[in-house]
């Protein structure tokens, strides 16, 4: 029974200490209004939006339309009255690869277009292409013999395990009550990995085959590899093939199609009927500069003690290439532009710096924003903290679609929580409310919180997000301009925040 009552204590106690940081947290209702006010009647959410896709175009890695986009970018910042904006390098990326033409379509046994993109950084079909299509039956190296001297200038096409499960229920989703709750839960204890040892057996025997047939493909001289890919109704998740490595090796022109149409073609020739497909792919390789960019630009800081602190806000520029990456990430970009262009024209003038930075190549590997803290904040190998590593109050970022903001993960720091509930109080009729200390991966602050760095990532509603980033049909019509608006007068109130208060916001231990 005492036992009891002291934990009854200590709840009451972590309560009211918690309540009380709550009260303690100072926010400006009057900047609030003006930040949705200026946000929600004079957005520029949906030109932003037109010309980072419509305009732009796709912004794969390394490509002329990113080299524009990133000018397109910076030239608006400065626009904007901006300051210290820049494009810099964080170091070497690798070789730029642009497509020039892409065709491909089923003459036999009747003429039908067939959907379907280049892998990227493969190389091109030197012409057009007009043969009959191989089927390619694999299961083991010993296979190869069945093949070998059969298949130059040919194109050919392997099986595919790609379901197509009929849409009964509508894609697009927000997030429920209940979801958004659960996601306050932290689990604790783990069970089992994803993968059982023989699993992970069988899936490395089966990369070290894929391996060896793409070498047995280039042996050959193979004219063009044809791939399925997931996704239905047309949607085509495109991949890489080839590689953006300086070290030049060639690569079999390859194309992912439609899963449907892969599953005609290959059903036709599974029942012995000819299909001949004529097709022609041609690329271009871009040499003249290896190196990676960040578009980085500015608010400065106005207080004598703080100017030097950075409130970062970020997302990544570059996307895939078959669609035009409306909401991976153009989606992201514009938020954050506009988020930045609210404060602007508020005339605010903040602490803290505040500083936007547009990131490359996240798509490949996070390069842009990994590049940029290995360059100025830490390295996350050696711990060596470098000089932003202190100066950085937080990292908040965008790139999960074009849904609204529901919260945001607090990557483990509880630190935390009764900062970001206060300051989301004001949003709470916008949808935004739930505060998680749960971790989110696979993107740009991620980068930021390995090195001791608070960094974020909202909880956002998926909408389609899931079934159409990385895709053909990752395109404006897919961006949801009103939750973009919402959005951005909230990463606005968030950036406005981190840089009026009074001390940088707490860290989880780093060394």
């Amino acid at each position: 029974m005492k036992f009891k009552n002291r934990l009854s204590l200590l709840t009451l106690i972590l309560v009211l200490s918690a309540v009380n940081l709550i009260a303690q947290e100072k926010v400006d209702l009057e900047m609030m209004y003006r930040i949705k006010t200026e946000g929600i009647r004079n957005s520029q959410i949906q030109d932003l939006s037109f010309h980072l896709t419509d305009f732009l175009g796709p912004r794969l890695s390394g490509s002329t339309n990113l080299r524009n986009a990133r000018n397109w970018t910076a030239d608006k910042f400065r626009d904007w009255g901006l300051s210290n904006v820049r494009i810099d390098s964080y170091g070497e990326f690798g070789r730029g690869w642009n497509v020039k033409k892409s065709y491909i379509a089923m003459k036999e046994p009747y003429y039908a277009q067939v959907i379907g993109y280049p892998k990227a950084w493969t190389d091109g079909t030197n012409g057009p292409i007009d043969s009959e299509v191989m089927l390619l039956e694999i299961t083991s190296e010993e296979d190869f013999a069945k093949y070998r001297g059969k298949l130059k200038g040919k194109v050919v096409i392997t099986p595919a395990n790609l379901p197509n499960n009929p849409a009964f229920e509508a894609e697009a989703k927000r997030l429920t009550d209940q979801e958004l709750e659960d996601r306050k839960a932290i689990n604790i204890g783990g069970g089992g990995g994803r993968y059982t040892p023989e699993m992970l057996a069988q899936l490395r025997a089966q990369r070290e085959l894929d391996q060896k047939l793409t070498a047995f493909l280039l042996e050959e001289e193979v004219g063009l590899r044809l791939t399925g890919t997931r996704g239905s109704f047309g949607t085509v998740f495109h991949t890489r093939a080839g590689s953006y490595s300086k070290e030049v090796k060639p690569s079999i022109p390859e194309i992912e199609i439609a899963s449907e149409h892969h599953g005609r073609i290959y059903r036709l020739l599974k029942n012995g009927k000819k299909v001949q497909i004529e097709a022609e792919v041609e690329v271009e390789w871009l040499d003249d500069d290896y190196n990676g960019y960040n578009v980085l630009a500015e608010i400065p800081g106005t207080d004598k003690a703080l100017k030097p602190e950075l409130v970062m806000l970020g997302a990544h520029l570059d996307s895939w290439h078959a669609g035009t990456g409306a909401n991976d990430n153009a989606s992201g970009v514009a938020v954050m532009m506009e988020a930045i262009r609210i404060l602007k024209t508020l005339d605010f003038q903040p602490k803290r710096t505040i500083r936007i930075a547009i990131w490359g190549e996240e798509e490949q590997g996070l390069f842009g924003s990994r590049g940029y803290v290995q360059k100025y904040v830490a390295d996350r190998n050696s711990k060596e903290k470098k000089a932003e590593w202190d100066r950085i109050s937080a990292y908040f970022n965008l790139d999960n679609g074009s849904g609204k903001i529901r919260g945001i993960y607090l990557e483990g720091n509880d630190q935390l929580v009764p900062v970001f509930e206060k300051w989301f109080e004001p949003f709470h009729d916008m949808g935004a409310k739930t505060i998680t200390l749960r971790n989110t991966g696979s993107t740009d602050h991620v980068a930021f919180d390995a090195v001791g760095v608070p960094g974020f990532q909202f909880i956002q509603d998926p909408i389609d997000y899931g079934k159409g980033y990385h895709t053909n049909m990752d395109l404006y019509e897919r961006m949801q301009i009103s939750d973009m608006t919402q959005a951005a007068v909230i990463i606005a109130a968030m950036v406005y925040n981190t840089a009026q208060r009074d001390e940088k916001l707490p860290r989880k231990p780093w060394n």
